[in-house]
């Protein structure tokens, strides 16, 4: 029998549960877009795949929210290879890239016009076939980054990583075999495979994937544990009989993007769930967590989950206080940390192994996380001050008029930098003054825009995210 995912990490204590155990002991189901698969035909057709895949080291997916994405990645992991997700919307330069750098030697999918002839991924095919176990050091998957500073780098992850990082998950939010897993995220972030796909197979629950995130496929699923990014969830309350479908579901999350202070309230009052809100990268996965059995505090990530330790680095390189008002740079460190970076030399982590993420964050003092932004975008540097852009966009978010906004800095001969804010909203129009005067009420004066854009939408990425660059663009 294969046991992809083996060996516990020293720093964290690891169920005995493998991947396959977790499929052949609760036998749990698997649907996506209303199509689905039992335990053992999941198995015998992810074994076909395997044999396919032929002792290649490295084996590319067409992540399309479908069976065969399922299929494909856990057969492919169960023949030892690395597994690369490709992004179902990729263009063809990104494609290409991905291929090209990852180095895959097989590529698996039905759609000739993502890969250049793919072996193709029959979800009725059978095979009753072994592999042998793969080391927990040994690369499970080559994720890529959003290249939003650069072309796509290549995450290694291993198989050992990804064990730890989804028990330390089943331990911060109950996570068991008795759960149903509802969610309708792409198959190629860490989000929507590694926790939506793998996380339910590791733990042994059923999963349903919606194909697309609809509030009503959502309502419609009766799941007990849902996934959602901040997008997700702002439209299942813009729904409120898909909303209150969700009431006797045991734990509404989400990811992948701030989810603003309004929306985590109108999420309580409609649903009855105070959402989990957690914090990680494609590098790092989950490190910090609020917890099932914890308070909820909107705007506010928790705090590190089992194993995972955590600091605040200022400019000068000394370590910010955890008082709840400096700001920093977040380091972390644990065990479902990547390997390196895919054809890159380097260390990816201090001398002292520590991993830098480029994120803005404050740590109180009973340890709790709130992510400000990213260093390179959302460090806004004016008049002398140094002011997080989040603070800035949580204030505009709590004026009613206000559905979205994104705050970056923008050069300013006197000041530096400017804060400017640019925003989309919802019901009658407000004045750019107004929403300068109330930030200004709500915050230090320094901190209030200098100027408001009004968007019809703002740009963002798959997983919700504000696309801030090109708001730095000629969007201005």
């Amino acid at each position: 029998m294969i046991w992809p995912f083996c060996a516990p990490y020293t720093r964290v204590t690891i169920r005995p549960m493998r991947l396959l155990e977790g499929l052949l002991a609760h036998a749990p189901s698997v649907s996506v877009a209303g199509r689905s698969l039992s335990a053992e035909r999941l198995l015998s057709a992810a074994s076909a795949v395997a044999g396919d895949v032929g002792g290649a080291a490295t084996v590319a997916v067409d992540a399309t929210p479908t069976l065969e994405t399922v299929v494909a990645v856990t057969g492919a992991l169960m023949s030892g290879a690395a597994v690369v997700p490709v992004p179902a919307d990729a263009g063809t330069a990104e494609r290409e890239h991905i291929l090209r750098d990852s180095g895959a030697e097989v590529t698996l999918g039905n759609r000739p016009e993502a890969f250049a002839s793919p072996v193709p991924v029959d979800v009725a095919r059978a095979s009753g076939a072994t592999f042998a176990a793969a080391a927990p050091e040994a690369v499970a998957l080559v994720m890529y980054t959003s290249g939003t500073t650069g072309a796509p780098k290549g995450v290694e992850l291993t198989h050992g990583t990804v064990e730890a990082g989804l028990d330390a998950l089943a331990e911060a939010w109950d996570w068991t075999p008795e759960d149903r897993l509802v969610h309708g995220l792409p198959m190629f972030h860490v989000h929507g495979l590694i926790l939506g796909v793998l996380g339910a197979l590791r733990h042994g629950c059923s999963l349903t994937h919606t194909g697309r995130p609809h509030p009503a496929a959502y309502a419609a699923a009766r799941g007990t544990l849902y996934f959602g990014v901040p997008t997700v969830w702002s439209r299942v309350c813009a729904e409120p009989a898909a909303a209150r479908a969700l009431r006797p579901a045991r734990l509404l999350v989400s990811g992948s993007a701030p989810l603003p202070a309004p929306v985590f309230e109108r999420l309580y009052a409609l649903t009855g769930h105070r959402p989990v809100e957690r914090y990680g990268m494609t590098e790092t996965l989950i490190t910090v967590s609020s917890r099932a059995d914890g308070e909820r505090r909107p705007g506010q990530v928790g705090v590190p989950v089992a194993g995972v330790r955590t600091r605040i680095v200022a400019e000068d390189g000394t370590e910010a206080p955890r008082d709840g008002e400096a700001i920093g740079e977040l380091w972390v460190d644990g065990p479902m940390l990547l390997r390196r970076y895919r054809g890159i030399p380097g260390e990816p982590r201090t001398p002292d192994g520590w991993f830098r993420t480029g994120d803005l964050a404050r740590i109180a003092p009973d340890g709790w996380h709130r992510i400000v932004g990213r260093a390179s975008t959302d460090l806004i540097k004016c008049g002398g001050y140094r002011i997080g852009a989040g603070e800035v966009e949580d204030a505009l978010l709590a004026h009613p008029a206000v559905r979205e906004a994104a705050v970056i800095g923008v050069p300013d001969a006197d000041l530096g930098e400017a804060v400017t804010a640019f925003v989309v909203i919802a019901g009658a129009a407000v004045a750019e003054r107004e929403l300068i005067d109330f930030v200004a009420a709500h915050l230090s004066v320094h901190k209030r825009p200098r100027a408001v854009h009004f968007l019809d939408v703002l740009p963002r990425n798959a997983m919700g995210k504000v696309q801030k660059k090109r708001l730095a663009g000629p969007m201005l």
